[in-house]
Order: C-alpha cells, then sequence, then structure tokens
C-alpha cells in the first residue's frame, strides 16, 4: 500500500534568493539536524550563462529506529540519493529525493519546489509531495510504516523552523539583501557548490518516514516498476507537474490553515489538501468550504477513505433536498415562530455561537400534531445552516477559527407527555440527519436542570448519537448549574439568560401549549410527505451483479426527448440505453435470493428477458457508458422510433488484461473499494415533446454547476440523433 503526502503551501515572506542564502547554510552538515550525519557531491553541473546550477548528492541518516530492527537489517545508516535543480532566472529550486538501501524492499520518494509567491515577488512558497511503498521488511513492515509517520511528522514541523533560523542568522550577520541573477553580472559559475541537497522539511528524514496520510494511490509506477532510477525519473516529472498545476486559488496556504482552520498537524493538512483535491477533480463548480470538508475529515479521525464516504453521500443529500438554499426559501410557520421554544442568543466564552433551547416549556407533541415531521425537520436543518453561518461570521469578528457551536438545553418541565412515542420518533429521526450531514459542528451541549424523568429520554436518545458528540454533553440536575464548575465557566455572567438566575433578556419563545384548533386532521398526518427522509423526485435502484436495473419507458410520437440525471452512489456500472419493437413482460423483481441480500434502500427490476437476442428482439441505440462511483450524469436521447424504450445500469465488471493473466493493479485496487457486488444508482428521467426540448435542455444545463455538484467535468458527444451530456 502507497502512503502520501502533500503539504499546503508555506510561505517565506522573504526574497527567493535570500531563502536560497539561508538553505545552503544547512550542508554540508546541519547541527538542527542530528540524525542527518554525512552527504558527499555525487555529480555537479552548471550552465555556460551560471543560470541554472544541477547538483547530486548521497546523504547519510542515521535512523533513529530500535536497536533490534537495525540489528536485522544489518545497517546503521540509510543512505539516499538527492538531486537539486536551481534555476537562478526562473527564481525555482526543484529538489528529489529517492533511497538507495533497501531500495527493492521500499520505496521512498520526495519532491519539493521553491518558487516566487505568484502575488508579491519578494515572497517566497514551498511545496512538498511524499510517498512511501513498503513492500516488505523482514516482517516489520507495520512497524516501520509507523516509525516513518512518527518521525516524518516531526521533521515536516521543523523543516520552516530550520530555515527561519538561518534566515536570522544570516540577518545577524549584516546580510538582508542576496541581489537577483543577471547575465551582466553572473556569467561566470560560482564557486563550489551553490545548493546543496535536502527540503527544507528535511528531505533527509524521509529516511525514517516518508509519506502517510491520504488514501492510497493507484499509481502502477511506484507500486510495480523494478527500476528505481526509471521510477525515480518519472515521479519526479509526475511530482513537479502536480506541485505546478493549478492557480493559486486552487492551493492551501499553510497561514490560512493557521489562521480560519486552525492548528492542524502535518498529516492532517495533508488529509485536508488531498481530499479538497480530489473534490476539485471529481465535482463540477464549487467544491465545499475548506471548513466543511474538515468536519467530515474530524468526524473519521481523518481516515481518507472514511470520511469521503460520508461527504459524497451528503452532498448528494444536500443536492436532493437543494439544502444550500434553505435559508433563502425556507420561511418558518407561524406555529414555530409562536411555540418552537429555541433561538439564539449571543455567543459562549470561547466566541462560539450560542443556541438555546427550552425544550421542557415546548410542546412536542402539539408541534408534531400541527406541522408534522417534515416541517420540524426543515426548520432543524435552518437552525444548523444558520449555525455554520454564524461560525464563519465569528472567525472573522474574533480573529480565530469557529467552526462549531454551544448548545444550552433547558429541561425544567420535561414530564412524561415528552415521552410521546411519535414525538420521539420524530426525535430521533431529525438525530439521525443531523448526524450525517453536520458532523462536529457540536462544540459543546450543556444539559441544565435536568429532572428524574430525563434519564428514561437519554436511555431513548443516547444510542442514535456519535461517541464523540456525547463526550461534549456536561448535564446537570436541580441548581447545580449555578455553583462553581457551572455555567459561568462557559459564558459570561452578562449573558446567562433571566430565566436562568441571570440578567440578560432572552428572546426565545416561552412555548406553551399549541391549541389543538391548529392539529392537523388525522388524514392530512397519515397523507404527510416526509420528503427528506422517503421519498424525492429521484428514486433509487440497486443493481447487483448478474442483476441490472432496467426502465421502461414507451414512446408513442417519434423525435421525442428521453433525458435522464442520475448519481452512481455506490460502486460502478455501465450505463445503456436499448429500443425495442414489442412490450417486454411485465416487470419482475429480482428476489435476490441468490445474492442472500434484501434491498430496502433501492428496487431493482429487470424487464429484457433472457430469451431475447440483442440485434433481433431488441437494440441498442447508445454506445455504454461506464460511469464511475461518485459521479453524477446528466443526458438526453432524442428517439427516432416510437416504440419501448429500456434505460438499463448494469455492475461494471473489471476487464481483464489481455496482455496476462494476472489482473492489474488498478483493477485490484478498485475492486478493493467495493465491499460487494452491490451498486447504488439515484435517479430521475423525464419525456419531452421535440418542441419543448431546446428550452428544458437548456434550463437543465444551467442548473448543471449547482445542481449537480457530484460532477467534474463535462463531455458533449452527439451520435445521429442523439445528444448526451455527461458531467463527471
Amino acid at each position: 500500500m502507497v502512503q502520501k503526502y502533500q503539504s499546503p503551501v508555506r510561505v517565506y515572506k522573504h526574497p527567493f534568493e535570500l531563502v536560497m542564502a539561508a538553505y545552503e547554510r544547512r550542508f554540508p552538515t546541519c547541527h538542527l539536524i542530528p540524525m542527518f550525519v554525512a552527504s558527499d557531491v555525487v555529480d555537479e553541473e552548471t550552465s555556460e550563462d551560471g543560470s541554472t546550477n544541477r547538483i547530486e548528492r548521497r546523504c547519510a541518516l542515521d535512523v533513529d529506529a530500535p536497536r533490534l530492527l537495525k540489528r536485522i537489517a544489518g545497517v546503521d545508516y540509510v543512505y539516499f540519493i538527492q538531486k537539486n535543480t536551481l534555476n537562478r532566472k526562473e527564481r525555482t529550486l526543484h529538489i528529489e529525493s529517492h533511497n538507495e538501501t533497501f531500495s527493492n524492499r521500499v520505496i521512498i520518494h520526495e519532491t519539493c519546489c521553491y518558487s516566487v509567491h505568484p502575488e508579491n515577488e519578494d515572497w517566497t512558497c514551498f511545496e512538498q509531495i511524499a510517498s512511501l511503498d513498503i513492500k516488505s521488511f523482514f516482517g516489520f513492515e507495520s512497524t516501520v510504516e509507523k516509525i516513518a509517520m512518527k518521525q516524518y511528522a516531526s521533521s515536516i514541523n521543523k523543516g520552516k523552523e530550520i530555515i527561519e533560523y538561518y534566515l536570522k542568522e544570516l540577518e545577524d550577520e549584516g546580510i538582508t539583501h542576496v541581489p537577483r541573477w543577471a547575465p551582466s553580472t553572473m556569467s561566470l559559475p560560482p564557486p563550489g557548490p551553490t545548493i546543496a541537497c535536502t527540503s527544507p522539511p528535511d528531505i533527509s528524514n524521509l529516511a525514517v518516514i516518508p509519506a502517510i496520510s491520504v488514501p492510497p494511490a493507484n499509481d502502477t509506477k511506484e507500486s510495480t516498476s523494478q527500476d528505481p532510477k526509471l521510477d525515480s525519473s518519472a515521479l519526479l516529472a509526475d511530482s513537479l507537474t502536480e506541485i505546478l498545476a493549478g492557480t493559486p486559488e486552487d492551493k492551501l496556504d499553510a497561514d490560512y490553515i493557521k489562521r480560519y482552520l486552525g492548528d492542524l498537524t502535518p498529516l492532517q493538512e495533508s488529509c485536508l489538501i488531498r481530499l479538497r483535491k480530489w473534490l476539485q477533480e471529481t465535482h463540477k463548480g464549487k467544491i465545499p468550504k475548506d471548513e466543511h470538508i474538515l468536519r467530515f475529515l474530524r468526524a473519521r479521525d481523518f481516515n481518507m477513505d472514511r470520511a469521503r464516504e460520508i461527504l459524497c453521500q451528503s452532498l448528494t443529500w444536500r443536492k436532493q433536498h437543494q439544502v444550500d438554499y434553505l435559508l433563502e426559501t425556507w420561511s418558518s410557520p407561524q406555529v414555530l415562530q409562536d411555540y418552537y421554544t429555541g433561538g439564539w442568543h449571543h455567543h459562549d466564552r470561547d466566541g462560539r455561537p450560542l443556541y438555546i433551547l427550552r425544550l421542557g416549556q415546548m410542546d412536542t407533541k402539539g408541534l408534531v400534531r400541527a406541522l408534522g415531521e417534515e416541517a420540524l425537520l426543515r426548520h432543524v436543518l435552518s437552525i444548523n445552516e444558520e449555525g455554520l453561518r454564524r461560525c464563519e461570521e465569528n472567525t472573522k469578528v474574533f480573529g480565530r477559527p469557529i467552526s462549531c457551536w454551544t448548545c444550552l438545553v433547558d429541561l425544567e418541565g420535561l414530564n412524561m407527555r415528552h415521552l410521546w412515542r411519535p414525538g420521539v420518533k420524530a426525535l430521533l429521526r431529525i438525530i439521525e440527519v443531523v448526524e450525517a450531514n453536520y458532523p462536529e459542528t457540536l462544540g459543546r451541549l450543556l444539559i441544565l436542570r435536568a429532572p428524574r424523568v430525563f434519564p428514561v429520554l437519554w436511555t431513548l436518545v443516547s444510542p442514535f448519537i456519535d461517541e464523540n458528540t456525547r463526550k461534549k454533553f456536561l448535564i446537570y440536575a436541580g441548581n447545580d448549574y449555578q455553583g462553581p464548575g457551572g455555567l459561568v465557566d462557559y459564558i459570561d455572567k452578562e449573558i446567562i439568560p433571566d430565566f436562568l438566575g441571570g440578567e440578560c433578556m432572552c428572546e426565545v419563545p416561552e412555548g406553551g401549549l399549541v391549541p389543538k384548533s391548529m392539529y392537523r386532521t388525522p388524514e392530512e398526518m397519515e397523507n404527510e410527505d416526509v420528503r427528506l427522509w422517503t421519498e424525492t423526485i429521484y428514486q433509487s435502484a440497486s443493481i447487483f451483479k448478474g442483476a441490472p436495473h432496467e426502465l421502461l419507458i414507451e414512446i408513442i410520437d417519434a423525435s421525442s426527448v428521453i433525458t435522464w440525471d442520475f448519481d452512481v452512489c455506490k460502486g460502478d456500472i455501465v450505463f445503456n440505453i436499448y429500443h425495442s419493437k414489442r412490450a417486454p413482460q411485465l416487470p419482475r423483481k429480482d428476489p435476490l435470493g441468490a445474492h442472500g441480500i434484501t434491498s430496502p434502500g433501492g428496487n431493482n427490476v429487470q424487464l429484457i428477458d433472457k430469451s431475447w437476442t440483442l440485434g433481433q428482439d431488441y437494440s441498442m441505440v447508445e454506445s455504454p457508458l461506464i460511469c464511475k462511483e461518485g459521479e453524477s450524469v446528466q443526458g438526453s436521447h432524442i428517439t427516432r422510433w416510437p416504440g419501448f424504450y429500456i434505460l438499463q445500469w448494469k455492475f461494471h465488471n473489471m476487464p481483464a488484461c489481455s496482455a496476462t493473466n494476472l489482473p492489474r493493479v488498478d483493477d485490484v485496487l478498485a475492486t478493493l473499494q467495493v465491499s460487494s457486488h452491490k451498486c447504488k444508482v439515484m435517479y430521475y428521467t423525464e419525456v419531452l415533446g421535440s418542441e419543448d426540448f431546446r428550452g428544458s435542455m437548456t434550463s437543465l444545463e444551467s442548473s448543471h454547476s449547482g445542481f449537480s455538484q457530484l460532477s467534474a467535468a463535462t463531455t458533449s458527444s452527439s451520435q445521429s440523433q442523439s445528444s448526451s451530456m455527461i458531467s463527471r
């Protein structure tokens, strides 16, 4: 498994030439890096005009590893080859490093780049990419990886400090300016090596710890090549391309991360950057805000695969229900404004927005009977959306990252009527939706005046709350909140609400019983459309190996237009469109008995009879389209004939390598990402008359960026009478 690391853009507020002068002082040895014991120049060349200098060094590292591991490995030092290319004219330094020792067992690569800041030519930027692939190491693969992860993270933190140390040393010596290269003043090569080896985050330390975090890379060059030199050259080119690609707006600055996102470890920064990059490559239009991405990473302890999975599910959910526009479109019914006993109230001592909920004074049964679960859920979602907005606002006001809020729940008045079963059921559903889509938004929950009935409610609710969230709960019985360690430890005395003994007037409604005249009839309750939980204009379907999902569309008039919009929620699928002059048999649902699987979250219908022959009984009218997990696809087909059209979503089988019976590495990795032979799609189709086609398609295309967030690039294809737009 290949582990990777990618740094944010680290900025030195000094000119490139001065940073290079500081960088040179790190060699041939550096007292700030005890493990870096020696380095020898292997090769060096300088261009005729002196603008470019290339130097290759062999560096010896005293690896900080257990003595037993060193004895088993039979080495005292680990050797690395480092190649630096300094271009004084372009003001760049490219650094590439790879291990020489144990290169047949462990492959370590690091690529770094110093360059001029794109917006300030007197500042210098630094970026870094590294990878670690441990193929085998005497049975200690896991131990070596852990040592590497720990020490590499430490070396990254130390890298910038070392450059800053030598910059200060230059300043103390009175050197505050180094002239830029010019042909007239630097026509001759400088004496001796100009640039040593190693990168600021100490390339040398890669011995102990190359790459980490981030999901395994599907890089067959790194994992299959037998020639380290070829690997090195290829990786250098690829890594430099990766570093230099993108605009400044695409990249995260280390100072920005610290100011707006908080103190992250180097590996956490790498997770954020790589997941953000994956979203940029996979999603079309505006990607989620960095704070939003970071919350999902924190919710899964910075496990890239798990965070990416729940984030994609949440983005699909937000897209389905247009949650991004909720604050602009949702207007609370009057009954909520009068009887929902919750509201925002200043902020806590940490600057977090403070939300107060007087649950004990709320008539939960009356609100559910008067509004239904749908309206209550939308109201709670609007509260969470407002919380996200207030966090951004407070981050600017207080000058430090604020990514969550504090909730104060007053249970005075809580009794058995609050345990009304439909009300508890609605509460559990709301908790489930909020937990899935707003992780790490609750910084602290203060529960005050908990009565005797509270343990019963807590027993019902707590299993649905994430363990990390439960750790943020503080529960006070009676008037305990008024003493030491109580409310004043978390909220300034000046803003404690009057109903809790404070002096601040609180605008949260006092609640009371909802008049029964406002209740909906039993028929209205029964027919309620709880769209945010169960139904939307989209339908979901499960696809299994050998059991595709098929949708029948009957066309009466030729030149009608079939349009579709679907998301691939799980697995890889193949999308086909067929035409038949005769109607297939009645839809049959696959019992899935052969798979041993039930499908509560989606249906599976098959229409094409096994006795039918392609080309005789039915024909293919569009080329098959392979769709990857996470992609969003929109398209259309102009029909040429009346009859029956079948849209088919089929399980995608990985093709075998034609030259050998062995599977390709990419195929194996892709297979491992799917835990079962099950795929899932969420789709919507519509048939339009030809006269309505242009206007409707314009509407579809114009909403593509916002409506289809799970896409990255747009490809248009047209075949005779068909037109499709596929976004990835």
